[in-house]
């Protein structure tokens, strides 16, 4: 079966200002790829227990330190499935401060470069994660449908005895 390329174009409007920086694209087509849906990235270790325990949170204070982190967790997570930060087609972004967004799009911009997925940015009182944690990425990523076939996990082998459901 031949290799299918992943395909994504940024679709502007017709009255797009270019004299003004834009983080995000106002909208990404998606025509060919595999879509990887990624749970809510924090500041926190990825693997942390449930129930969470509080020595395990012991997270910076400031956005720009937490974004850091973050981004490294998201990137940790593309990576494993076969994808990085440049095949991410949209996010949301969970602040518990809006007031530091502007933190936030310096680190966005340091490892996004001139790559612009499609963005939401929320403002939230507190995230379930723990009320240290100042932001959580949920987010989307497209990747060439081939590279992510080869980095999925092996099944497991049914156990002898045991029927599917």
């Amino acid at each position: 079966m031949p290799s299918m390329a992943r395909d994504v174009r940024a679709i502007h409007h017709a009255d797009r200002r270019r004299d003004v920086v834009m983080p995000y694209a106002p909208a990404l087509l998606v025509r060919r790829g595999s879509l990887v849906f990624l749970s809510g990235v924090t500041a926190a270790p990825v693997y942390h227990s449930h129930p969470h325990r509080d020595e395990e949170f012991d997270l910076p204070s400031s956005m720009r330190e937490q974004a850091v982190l973050a981004m490294d967790n998201l990137k940790k997570t593309l990576e494993a499935a076969g994808c990085g930060l440049a095949d991410l087609v949209s996010v949301t972004r969970y602040l518990t401060d809006a007031g530091e967004q502007d933190d936030l799009n310096r680190v966005w911009a340091d490892y996004l470069g001139e790559h612009r997925p499609t963005t939401t940015t929320v403002e939230v009182s507190r995230l379930a994660t723990h009320p240290r944690c100042k932001l959580e990425l949920s987010a989307i990523a497209v990747a060439d449908a081939a590279r992510s076939a080869r980095s999925r996990p092996a099944r497991r082998p049914r156990r002898p005895g045991r029927r599917s459901r």
